[in-house]
């Protein structure tokens, strides 16, 4: 870290002999003008000192400026089409491997080098995380924009790949920079100011752990809060209460993952999630080895959602005759109801949606499912009631889930979800699908 710190530091002082030295024609450019500047060549202190002003210009447009930003890189900066020609036409005379390699090279789009001389720039990668975001943002408006999107996951998928990130445990004596991002970032238990915060971090029968990248020292990519119990938990209320007594860890058996909180927009679509859960299980391992049992406690997100879209439009059997009777309002036809129906009617819809319910393209439709049975973890228990914040009711009725973490089975469970798609379940699960 302390290393990181002065490599930032060096940057920043040659970037500012580089803002010196530019010209003054390349400094008030077009921003479009100043990036084509940028990937002509130039001195390491003015490349530094440019590819700096870019991303400070970047970050003081608005919206409507980035769309327009990003719409004249995907149009100027794209495949230099007579050198890929060039390429092919040579590939086609002799078939040889560097030709081949020519060809791969030939076809990368401009816009990617562009990006990896911006990342140079000190603190060029958070500034660059950010601009994704941005451009995820103006996607939905404008989807000619995809392509740059594709240049930006290929980098970022490889500047954030499991070797470059570091597991580090938040506690208490974690600076107050990375604590305070822990609160804004939290995204499944709100975190309500520093008392609750402590109490996640400090208690000693809680731990809390994230990844963080060398280029963002102080802002994690992914955390994950953990509750060490006696049993597997049936709701979150006890987990999250702040009057709650705290347990000695030694007497604990049971690790409960109850909060997983991706921490950077602009890294969607790039997982972590995966290499955190399963290096946190060896952590904890070392420092409690009585602990036998690694479980979740997940939210249900797209549970009524899912159950509004079945009524409204109707997929042949996805629902019983009695099930979309115990869920519809009785005064407006193909609408859900308010309240939620009886628990055994709940328990069987939310078993169906997690193992049955699919996407177009056959892939299981809740994400936090789809999160957790791609690692390798079992669908242990559908836990009614579990959740009785506005959030949890809105999503699901209060329905969560755990979600087991069997280390003597993950490897073969994530085999057999990732090939065939099989969901692995409990006995307990499957009982309540036979049931409709």
């Amino acid at each position: 870290m302390r290393a990181s710190s002065l490599l930032t530091d060096l940057l920043s002082r040659v970037a500012e002999v580089g803002r010196a030295l530019t010209s003054t024609e390349i400094a008030t450019a077009s921003l479009d003008d100043q990036c084509a500047g940028l990937l002509t060549g130039r001195g390491e202190a003015t490349e530094l000192a440019l590819a700096r002003r870019i991303l400070d210009r970047f970050g003081h447009l608005d919206d409507t400026g980035k769309r327009e930003f990003f719409a004249e890189i995907v149009q100027r900066f794209g495949v230099d089409q007579q050198a890929l020609d060039r390429a092919i036409a040579n590939y086609a005379t002799d078939g040889s491997a560097q030709n081949a390699r020519t060809i791969h090279f030939a076809s990368e789009p401009r816009s990617q080098e562009l990006i990896r001389r911006l990342n140079r720039a000190p603190a060029g990668t958070q500034d660059l995380v950010a601009m994704r975001d941005a451009l995820l943002k103006a996607i939905r408006s404008d989807p000619s924009l995809r392509p740059l999107d594709a240049d930006f996951q290929h980098l970022l998928s490889s500047w954030f790949n499991r070797g470059f990130l570091e597991l580090r445990r938040i506690d208490w004596s974690t600076p107050a920079e990375t604590l305070e991002r822990i609160i804004g970032y939290e995204a499944v238990h709100a975190i309500n100011g520093w008392d609750d915060l402590r109490g996640r971090v400090a208690s000693p029968d809680r731990r809390l752990y994230g990844f963080f990248h060398p280029a963002m020292r102080a802002d994690p990519v992914i955390f994950v809060e953990v509750a060490l119990v006696t049993s597997i938990p049936e709701a979150i209320g006890p987990i999250l209460d702040a009057k709650r007594h705290p347990l000695d860890p030694s007497v604990t058996t049971t690790a409960v993952f109850y909060s997983i909180s991706n921490c950077q927009n602009g890294l969607r679509g790039i997982s972590f999630g995966n290499f955190l859960i399963k290096q946190v299980v060896e952590e904890l391992r070392l420092e409690f080895p009585a602990l036998q049992t690694f479980v979740t406690l997940s939210p249900v997100p797209g549970l009524r959602r899912w159950i509004a879209s079945e009524l409204a439009e109707p997929q042949a059997g996805a629902l019983t005759e009695a099930q979309i009777a115990a869920v519809s309002d009785s005064k407006a036809e193909g609408t859900l109801r308010a309240t939620p129906p009886p628990v055994d009617i709940l328990l069987e819809l939310a078993a169906r949606y997690l193992v049955l319910a699919r996407t177009d393209a056959g892939q299981i439709i809740d994400p936090v499912a789809r999160f957790h049975l791609g690692n390798g973890a079992r669908l242990e228990r559908i836990n009614p009631d579990a959740d009785t914040s506005v959030r949890g009711q809105d999503q699901s009725w209060g329905v969560m889930v755990n979600y087991l973490y069997d280390l003597k089975t993950i490897e073969q469970n994530h085999e057999t979800f990732a090939n065939k798609g099989d969901v692995m379940a409990a006995a307990v699960v499957h009982r309540l699908l036979r049931k409709t």
